[in-house]
């Protein structure tokens, strides 16, 4: 689960979730010694944890990528359905403030000698007014997150490595940093170097073979580097096919090994390689 794939707009979403879990404590109704929510099952459950319970699905369901699903649905797609439901039922509430308590006004009316048979709805009181304004907010959020760009930016800035180095430098530990041994672009991982003939340290003066003096200038041309993505992008294979192989998250660092036109082929932590056909936008490590 990586939560540096959230969104501006995930953290709008999280702050009205926030604001309809403190709305659900205050009064429903104005009036002294009004009821709150969690005094009204129906309500608390269509409007306070349904947008709530949403959100959360939203926030999970980004930061695990497209992997879960629930009916057959994403947990974003899923949690975007529960905060339409938990403003609608807002609105309803807005509009009939009695609700379930209808009968409880009509015997305090009787009680107290209220003449006339009916009960008044009371006004909305704050608990009300701010659930409907975070249920409002909440939906909006959690659709624009997919539309507007500025809500696409990433929630939190993916992490500079602590000391820069170019490519082969000594490690600083973890997946997106050079080995601690320096190898030249192409060899594989593990790989021993072989002296040159007479015993002389590779790179001290022997002449190369030819098939590594013709890699060469296609090596001068590219140098690995360590990329980060600022939204989620798929990664495609290189023989071309349209279905990807992973993606690409915010926050983590990837491998550039080589470069295609437009296009990079990064390698992700696991070992896997593919195209990454947008690269608007990456910021360099």
């Amino acid at each position: 689960m990586n939560f540096r794939s959230l969104t501006r707009g995930d953290g709008v979403v999280i702050g009205a979730a926030v604001l309809l879990f403190i709305a659900s404590f205050l009064d429903t109704f104005d009036g002294d010694e009004a009821p709150n929510a969690w005094d009204n099952g129906n309500l608390l459950m269509s409007v306070y944890l349904a947008g709530i319970i949403g959100a959360g699905l939203i926030v999970v369901g980004r930061a695990m990528g497209a992997q879960r699903k629930v009916a057959g649905l994403d947990l974003g797609t899923f949690g975007i359905g529960l905060t339409f439901a938990a403003a609608w039922s807002s609105l309803g509430a807005i509009f009939d403030t009695g609700q379930s308590y209808d009968k409880f006004f009509e015997l305090l009316n009787a009680r107290f000698g209220a003449s006339g048979g009916g009960a008044e709805s009371p006004d909305a009181g704050v608990g009300l007014i701010l659930g409907l304004i975070g249920a409002l907010v909440l939906v909006a959020a959690a659709v624009a997150s997919n539309i507007v760009p500025a809500l696409k930016a990433p929630l939190m800035g993916a992490p500079r490595p602590v000391a820069p180095q170019p490519y082969g430098g000594q490690p600083q530990g973890g997946y997106g940093y050079p080995g601690a041994q320096s190898q030249p672009y192409g060899a594989q991982p593990g790989q021993p170097q072989q002296p040159s003939f007479g015993g002389q340290p590779q790179g001290g003066g022997a002449t190369p073979p030819p098939a590594a003096a013709q890699a060469q200038p296609a090596a001068a041309d590219f140098s690995p580097f360590w990329f980060a993505v600022p939204v989620p992008r798929p990664l495609y294979p290189e023989d071309g096919s349209p279905t990807p192989i992973a993606e690409l998250a915010p926050g983590t660092w990837y491998l550039a090994v080589e470069q295609r036109g437009q296009s990079l082929v990064a390698q992700t932590q696991d070992g896997r390689r593919g195209v990454l056909q947008d690269t608007t936008g990456i910021q360099r490590g």
